[in-house]
């Protein structure tokens, strides 16, 4: 009989509530009532007392909270390219909606890309950093309806994987611990089309874009699934993971960040993720409600890893948070500080359980 180490990594996803006073100066920005320069300021504040407060919690990996992606996760490479129109795809929350901009006209190109903001927080901290991304497929959702006269779907999308590319490679160039594919247009996709051809769609285009990575590289990239998070409320928490999670790890990435903690039969979707992950892949599964005002304690957090660690192999297991805590920057419903009082939980207890399953004896 022998005692074994076991270390479950844990990770964040990424955003984190804006300070009120960058959330107005955004909001003067785009009224025209203050200069870039003022933002940019603001921006580099918050940027530096988000890594500083994420090295506190004793989070072995962290983010710049992306406090510098002006309006969202998902149009931060978009905002200020001329052939874009706001009254695009209309993405549905409980309660309200948002909306992603439209294409007018090409040839498309990113306006700005993520490892900028990369490159300014590794300035600010010695940690390992991860950089959020925003997948193709969520980007596919920018190209209306009718063909643009000119400029096809096909010729779209193909300088979308080009971007895409060019985005990931340049983080992964700088030594971002992972580069993370946010999908949470997954989920959604079986709402929007239950025959599953939307979904599979983006299966397609979101593996012609990994397939362009060596495997080393391939092993650094994730993919994060979730029912969104805005405003605390969601826009697919409906739709059953048995729809999504067989295809999802059909991505030919290394890390998986799922968002479970709000699911209300975990060892359901625990089953499912043990039985369609593959061998080369790890799991980080959500312990952290970050729609719950309720802090979760670190106990809560280590059951949490343990009851996974019975469908999961402990060396395919990670932990992270169900999803950013202000994916869109004008949410002010969860607090900074009680964000980072959650991810010192998730710290905690991805500890204990990490502790607990070091301790177990195998025969």
């Amino acid at each position: 009989m022998t005692e074994y180490s076991v270390a479950i990594p844990t990770e964040p996803i990424g955003s984190i509530p804006r300070p009120l006073a960058l959330i107005e100066a955004v909001k003067a920005h785009d009224e025209g009532l203050i200069m870039a320069s003022e933002l940019d300021a603001l921006y580099r504040d918050a940027t530096l007392d988000t890594l500083q407060r994420f090295e506190q919690t004793g989070s072995p990996v962290i983010s710049d909270g992306e406090q510098w992606k002006y309006h969202n996760f998902a149009t931060y490479a978009l905002h200020g390219l001329e052939n874009m129109e706001p009254d695009g795809f209309r993405l549905q929350f409980i309660g309200h909606h948002r909306t992603w901009p439209r294409l007018t006209s090409g040839p498309f190109r990113y306006a700005r890309y993520a490892d900028a903001f990369l490159a300014d927080a590794m300035r600010l901290t010695s940690r390992p950093v991860k950089q959020a991304v925003i997948a193709p497929s969520a980007l596919s959702l920018m190209y209306p309806d009718t063909d643009l006269p000119g400029y096809s779907r096909d010729e779209y999308l193909a300088a979308v994987l080009t971007e895409h590319e060019r985005e990931v490679r340049a983080c992964l160039a700088l030594g971002a611990h992972t580069v993370q594919v946010d999908f949470t247009e997954g989920r959604l996709a079986t709402k929007l089309d239950p025959s599953g051809a939307l979904l599979n769609s983006f299966i397609t285009l979101n593996n012609l874009a990994l397939d362009r990575f060596s495997d080393a590289d391939r092993d650094r990239i994730g993919v994060h699934t979730c029912p969104g998070g805005d405003r605390d409320s969601t826009h697919s928490a409906d739709v059953d993971y048995a729809e999504l999670l067989p295809s999802l790890f059909e991505l030919r990435a290394g890390r998986f960040f799922i968002a479970l903690a709000r699911e209300d039969d975990r060892e359901r979707v625990l089953r499912l993720i043990g039985k369609y992950l593959k061998p080369y892949q790890r799991a980080y599964i959500g312990v952290i409600d970050v729609l719950d005002p309720r802090l979760e304690t670190a106990e809560k957090v280590r059951d949490a890893v343990l009851l996974a660690a019975e469908y999961i192999r402990p060396a395919q297991l990670g932990t992270t948070d169900d999803c950013g805590y202000s994916p869109f920057s004008d949410d002010t419903s969860t607090s900074r500080d009680l964000a980072f009082d959650k991810i010192r939980a998730r710290v905690a207890g991805t500890a204990l359980a990490s502790k607990y399953l070091s301790t177990r004896v195998r025969r």
